[in-house]
């Protein structure tokens, strides 16, 4: 099947990238899980990801803070490509930047496996019509390159601002509250998944900056 990805966006492991994953996926603070968090408030397995009846499941396993997906509680939970999973003080951004693209576009996806998502099957649905089109020349089909040979204070320098900037999407992102039963979020439809992508990029680029063996992906 497709591989799965899950992108850090927030918390002490801001920027890591977790990339050709297959289900069954299981996070948490404990080693042994297919994703280890360094986070006190998350349990040593705190939830999991399986592939059931063509979908990909999210379950709570019964943790000391529970889990959260787009800002909701839940216990189970069917993911698709561009939700936000918090755990703890922990969010990570559940596919890669090709298949939240994907969610925009398609009322079916469809991915070599066969796993389906129908419309009719969601009970979080996202009108593709309400989204901005991006395009690559709007810098957001790649992060953009890291300067070379910066000096330490220039480093800092651009870390501060990237800060800046990665602190104030996040103030919208971690606001977000979805009303599933009216397909609605507290933002703007044609701004959301254009900005998960970007602050995706912006918490790699962070860390690539903090860790110079941090290897950027894609």
């Amino acid at each position: 099947m497709s591989k799965l990805t899950l992108r850090v966006v927030q918390g002490a492991d801001r920027g890591k990238v977790f990339g050709d994953l297959s289900p069954p996926i299981s996070i948490g603070r404990e080693e042994g899980n297919t994703i280890q968090l360094n986070d006190e408030r998350i349990s040593r397995y705190h939830c999991k990801i399986l592939l059931d009846n063509q979908h990909l499941v999210l379950t709570d396993l019964d943790s000391t803070n529970g889990t959260k997906v787009n800002g909701q509680n839940c216990q189970l939970k069917i993911l698709r490509f561009g939700d936000l999973i918090l755990v703890g003080r922990s969010i990570l951004l559940f596919g890669d930047q090709q298949q939240i693209r994907s969610r925009l576009n398609e009322t079916h996806l469809v991915d070599e496996s066969g796993l389906v998502e129908r419309q009719s099957d969601r009970d979080f649905e996202v009108d593709s019509s309400l989204f901005v089109e991006v395009s690559p020349a709007q810098g957001l089909e790649y992060p953009p390159v890291i300067p070379d040979r910066l000096s330490p204070s220039q480093a800092a320098q651009l870390a501060e601002l990237l800060e800046f900037i990665h602190r104030g999407i996040g103030d919208v992102v971690e606001g977000v509250q979805s009303n599933e039963s009216k397909n609605s979020v507290s933002v703007s439809q044609q701004n959301w998944q254009s900005l998960l992508l970007v602050y995706s990029n912006l918490s790699e680029l962070i860390r690539a900056i903090a860790d110079p063996d941090f290897k950027l992906p894609g």
